[in-house]
């Protein structure tokens, strides 16, 4: 379908006069959209590697007389290069800004449900940046009617960077330190929750959603609400965590400093100065020196530390003895988690490791704290150091082991935990998996990819996220699930099929639907028990 933009003038309230587009179809509206939207100052100059400022109160993206042009998209965090990589040209570290698509039409009584969407790529590369017209099908085609938004956050170093340089500035300046990307994600769920009244939207219906890594990152929002912040600060009312679980507990302070000691000599910075001029040296470099050196560091893989502040250290025991589970529970909190088949190719190709166990191990050390590489490698070689059988070489073997670390194990062992903890499966816990390809992936993924991580992104956003749209025999096929995930955005009650903690609900490759007896559910839990039980800051 084609369609027509035209200017959309909104007056956001306190925000001021904005103008967006109008995508209509015909005679009528099919739907809105605001791109590049601040929501909080630039972490720019001596604010690098600092946690994000609010905007000041008052602030204002335009007047009648002058509104705020929004039409197009968020800065782009600078990033080292990647599969499908963004405009280089886009990249700003003055990237914390917002994409907001709206329904047309006049919204619900108490507004508009929001998904509030973040975006995948490691932690180290990704965009909100969608075409502005990719979610319109969603919104005008499809049972979903909400607001989404999309926001971009730091990544890689400029969101990751922990040391003890850093931790000292920042207990200085009365600040957190390290987790600067997942701060950010706060901060733009905040502004959300503080303004998507005045677009419409219902600020007691948000529901947090992510893929891949941006799934990770929206339940370690969930986690920080649930164990680190006061129950009336609680923003979350849903969790659709698409392809990710919830990892290990990550590197503590002192392993992160090796990481950062490494970035400083690949960009001269000598570690014999003081912290502060090590600081401003950093800060005084241009962002594309930054950039360029991550990909060839030995720990080029840039990930949360575990700080207590965001992170809360016991997190791990927290999910292990239900308390998790129980809060979610006590918070009427549900979750949306599940995976694709072939999970592994695409994950065997970020970064993929030369082939050999040392090579694999070293990778997996980029990811993992030392000690939960370790343990990995010794559960799949044994102490022989051998390739299993079954795996054509070392790198296929990586491949397995990360999606099975990422999405496919760990995610079994949350299940689990959750439902020890009370929440009952079919009804606070909705599990899938999807066999099938969609026919508009076939230019991003090869058939040899199989039903690969993120193959399913257009299933869930009907088409988006730049691909060419949905089949008519598939929106048919897919009917069921996208008003099953409406209901679920919207808070009602959920049919989704499976009855028990080992089912999924399961798109087969023969395009039905039906309900799937789980055949990796003791292999998950033995490798969530292998690298989480009894897990600490301190054991791990």
């Amino acid at each position: 379908m084609s369609y027509r933009e035209e200017p959309y003038r909104l007056d956001a309230g306190v925000l001021g006069r904005i103008e967006g587009i109008t995508f209509a179809s015909g005679a009528s509206p099919a739907a809105y959209y605001f791109g590049g939207l601040p929501y909080a100052l630039p972490p720019t100059g001596e604010f690098r590697f600092r946690v994000p400022r609010k905007l000041p109160k008052g602030y204002k993206y335009g007047t009648a007389a002058n509104p705020g042009r929004f039409t197009g998209g968020t800065g782009i965090c600078p990033q080292p290069p990647c599969r499908a990589p963004p405009e280089r040209a886009h990249f700003d570290e003055d990237c914390l800004q917002l994409n907001i698509w709206i329904p047309s039409g006049p919204p619900p009584e108490n507004g508009w449900p929001v998904l509030f969407y973040l975006h995948g790529g490691f932690l180290q590369w990704g965009s909100a940046n969608w075409r502005p017209l990719s979610l319109v099908p969603l919104l005008e085609d499809s049972a979903f009617r909400g607001i989404l938004v999309l926001p971009s956050y730091r990544l890689n170093a400029f969101g990751f960077l922990a040391s003890s340089e850093l931790a000292a500035e920042a207990k200085a300046n009365g600040e957190p330190f390290g987790n600067l990307g997942l701060w950010d994600q706060r901060a733009a769920l905040e502004w959300t929750h503080e303004n998507l009244a005045g677009f419409g939207g219902d600020p007691t219906n948000i529901t947090i959603s992510g893929y891949s890594a941006g799934g990770y990152s929206a339940f370690q929002q969930l986690g920080h609400e649930l164990f680190c912040l006061p129950a009336e600060k609680g923003i979350i009312k849903r969790l659709a965590m698409w392809s990710n679980g919830p990892g290990v507990t990550p590197r503590s302070l002192e392993e992160q400093q090796v990481q950062f000691d490494e970035f400083l000599q690949k960009l001269g910075i000598p570690l014999d100065l003081t912290a502060e001029e090590k600081l401003s040296k950093l800060r005084s470099l241009p962002y594309e020196n930054l950039m360029e050196v991550q990909a060839g560091m030995r720990i080029h893989e840039f990930r949360p530390v575990s700080d207590g502040v965001f992170y809360h250290q016991d997190l791990m025991n927290k999910i292990n003895n239900g308390d998790f589970g129980r809060a979610m529970k006590k918070r009427g909190v549900k979750l949306l988690n599940g995976e694709c088949k072939d999970e592994h190719t695409v994950y065997r190709n970020w970064r993929t490791p030369d082939n050999s166990y040392e090579a694999v191990y070293r990778r997996l050390c980029t990811e993992y704290p030392e000690s939960v590489a370790s343990k990995l490698m010794t559960h799949y070689c044994g102490s022989s150091k051998d390739l299993p059988s079954g795996f054509e070489n070392w790198q296929v073997l990586f491949g397995h082991m990360y999606a099975n670390m990422q999405v496919h194990g760990l995610e079994r062992g949350l299940h689990k935990a959750l439902c020890k903890g009370g929440l009952v499966p079919g009804t606070d816990l909705l599990r899938y998996r999807f066999e099938r390809r969609l026919d508009c992936i076939k230019e991003a993924f090869p058939v040899s990819m199989g039903v690969t991580h993120s193959s399913d992104v257009p299933i869930w956003f009907w088409g988006a996220a730049d691909f060419s749209g949905l089949l008519e025999e598939e929106k048919r096929m897919l009917k069921g699930w996208n008003e099953g995930f409406m209901a679920f955005v919207k808070g009602e009650e959920v049919v989704w099929g499976p009855s028990t903690i080992t089912q999924m609900r399961r798109w087969r490759a023969d395009g039905e639907t039906d309900v799937w007896q789980d055949e990796a559910w003791q292999a998950g839990q033995d490798l969530w028990e292998l690298v989480n039980q009894g897990a600490s800051s301190q054991t791990l």
